[in-house]
């Protein structure tokens, strides 16, 4: 089958090395170079490199909106577009141009986490369950009928990154699945139910900054979720503190501290490597951090040069 791929960052790498292996890749579309770094030089995006590798037709449209990006696309004379994680929005010129239509590979159980953030969406959730959807494109927000789904059981040590990773490599597989039930006739598309349906927002910068009068468990989820990005944060002495890693305090470690209340964000403990921190309801032991211009390290490495008892976090 005569495949055109449309993705930019990492998690769409397992799909395209999926394609190539059982597939005739004709053009990749990537977004065009950003600034990145402390540079702020032009990168290319993760899709770009790996077309750029094995050597695949490349474009970097800024839009699909006008006529020309849209005529490079009808010139690789694709019998599907695959889109992952593209970044643009695809129209509707685009979505009737290749003869099996446009798929996406969506990183949960739509319509559960519609949107541009379903993995860590879930994670914050508590949600148990999660997966990937292979769906045909349409004119709305990941509202398309969907060809079919693989669930994934969200552990206690998935972080955003981690979970994205397994994610896409089950995405990858799901999708090679899909195109052959579609090229064989086997596979019908089937529409989205409506109940059941919620948005996963974009993630924005202030939703990393911890509130300590929370539960212990939702700033748990919330430290995994935005892991590798844009990492937890708080405040220590007015410096700011990045939190990578931290688990709710069990019962059996509990006993081991006195059970005199603190304020949320005071350190009641430092435990063989972890600061205990009291929070609205419960306590969370913290194990890894970072500070500014600094890498991140063990908090046992961090009570070797800050004193960290009796302190509070804001």
């Amino acid at each position: 089958m005569r495949v055109a791929f449309a993705g930019t960052p990492e998690f769409a790498l397992p799909a395209l090395a999926a394609l190539r292996s059982r597939h005739e890749v004709v053009g990749v579309l990537t977004q065009p170079d950003r600034p990145s770094g402390r540079g702020r030089r032009l990168a290319a995006s993760p899709v770009k490199q790996a077309a750029t590798t094995a050597g695949l037709p490349l474009a970097q449209p800024q839009t699909l909106k006008d006529a020309t990006a849209r005529g490079v696309l009808e010139s690789w004379h694709p019998d599907v577009l695959v889109v992952v994680a593209y970044g643009l929005i695809v129209p509707p010129e685009v979505l009737s141009l290749p003869r099996l239509g446009c798929l996406n590979i969506h990183a949960s159980l739509l319509p559960r986490w519609r949107g541009a953030a379903p993995v860590e969406r879930a994670i914050l959730a508590g949600d148990r369950w999660t997966g990937v959807t292979v769906m045909q494109l349409d004119a709305g927000l990941d509202t398309g009928p969907m060809l079919l789904q693989r669930r994934l059981e969200i552990l206690p040590s998935h972080t955003g990154g981690s979970l994205r990773g397994e994610l896409a490599s089950l995405g990858a597989d799901a999708l090679l699945e899909a195109l052959a039930g579609l090229a064989g006739g086997t596979l019908a598309a089937r529409a989205q139910p409506q109940e059941g349906a919620t948005y996963a927002a974009r993630i924005a910068k202030g939703e990393a900054r911890i509130d300590w009068t929370q539960e212990a468990i939702q700033i748990e989820r919330q430290v995994r979720a935005f892991n590798p990005e844009p990492v937890a944060d708080t405040r220590l002495d007015g410096e700011q503190l990045r939190i990578f890693a931290a688990e709710v305090l069990d019962d059996a470690k509990k006993q081991e501290i006195a059970s005199i209340r603190f304020d949320p964000g005071a350190i009641v403990e430092v435990l063989e490597g972890s600061m205990v921190v009291q929070c609205g309801r419960g306590r969370l032991a913290v194990t890894q951090v970072q500070r500014p211009g600094r890498r991140p390290v063990t908090v046992r490495d961090l009570s070797h040069s800050v004193a960290l008892m009796g302190r509070r976090l804001v």
